[in-house]
């Protein structure tokens, strides 16, 4: 049985890679992708999404653009991570599909409504569309069958922050929202994400294929490797999304534990800062289910094998 998705992204190198593995997963049935601001502005988001599914012949899944700028803060782009366009050092033709009209958080709410208990959301950028979705049709809330963050930072240090994670800096407000929705959700924080390091091992093994699926995996990664050795000397890079989108299929990548998890959205320090209360000091009921223990090597086989299945498909030679 197949899962219905929505994937709410800002592509962002691994970003991208989610959407190849959505792809490359016959577990998944990929509705349509919402873009959002973060890595890279909206609109080159936007071209991005549609440029990755032309890269993978998959024009047929239709992109909506989304929110331009987050609830109340100022936006933040990351240019240092994912380079100027988001791609890193990869460079896709201009997309020669166009993003549909419907604003991305409304094509939400009418897939959630449409079909009730049946569409997973995997966010895996700032939370701006959800939650402005849960604000304009709160009843996508009951509606909705789970959502699947990629965010936050609970007991690992930020990544944007001291304290805060990058989805969740960038729209604090929005991640509020979401956190207090009532909506079923699993989040996949820095705890776990940041142990899924795709290696240079990795990337050889998959370069003897010769296809523009690996040309750009590689293009794309060595941007952020080349980042996570300077400013974070890991050797390789962290792929969070594609950990995050694997697991509405596989979720025993990942160990869990129902928490009040809130994030902080006051002035200051703290801003975007994405905490438990391991002890559930105010007696309140978990919002939701965080990954707190993971088994990075068999997400990684997992990604692998995907991406030669579909490199395989799609060779140059």
């Amino acid at each position: 049985m197949t899962v219905k998705i929505i994937l709410d992204t800002d592509p962002g190198i691994d970003d991208a890679l989610a959407i190849l593995l959505a792809l490359a997963s016959p577990e998944v049935e990929l509705l349509g992708i919402s873009a959002i601001h973060g890595n890279a502005s909206t609109a080159q988001v936007t071209k991005n999404a549609l440029a990755i599914l032309e890269l993978a012949h998959a024009t047929h899944i239709p992109v909506y653009k989304g929110c331009d700028v987050p609830l109340v803060k100022a936006p933040l782009l990351s240019p240092e991570t994912h380079g100027g366009a988001g791609l890193g050092y990869a460079q896709l033709p201009e997309p020669q599909t166009q993003a549909r009209a419907e604003h991305g958080s409304d094509f939400m709410i009418e897939q959630i409504m449409a079909h009730p208990g049946e569409i997973t959301l995997a966010a895996i950028g700032p939370l701006t569309n959800l939650a402005l979705a849960i604000r304009k049709e709160p009843r996508i809330v009951q509606n909705v069958k789970e959502v699947f963050i990629m965010g936050g930072a609970i007991q690992h240090a930020g990544n944007t922050t001291a304290l805060a994670e990058y989805n969740t800096f960038v729209d604090p407000h929005a991640a509020h929202v979401v956190f207090h929705s009532g909506m079923p959700m699993t989040l996949t924080p820095l705890d776990v994400t940041y142990q899924c390091i795709f290696l240079k091992e990795d990337l050889e093994r998959l370069l003897k294929i010769n296809s523009p699926i690996t040309k750009f995996i590689a293009d794309s990664t060595r941007f952020y490797m080349e980042f996570h050795d300077e400013y974070q000397q890991i050797d390789g890079c962290v792929i969070n999304d594609p950990m995050t989108l694997a697991l509405t299929f596989m979720p025993e990548i990942c160990d869990y534990r129902e928490l009040v998890v809130d994030v902080d959205i006051s002035t200051g320090v703290g801003l975007g800062n994405t905490f438990a209360d391991f002890y559930n000091y105010e007696k309140k009921k978990p919002n939701m289910k965080v990954a707190l223990g993971v088994r990075p090597r068999l997400f990684m086989e997992l990604f692998l094998e995907r991406m030669e299945k579909l490199a395989n498909s799609l060779r140059d030679d």
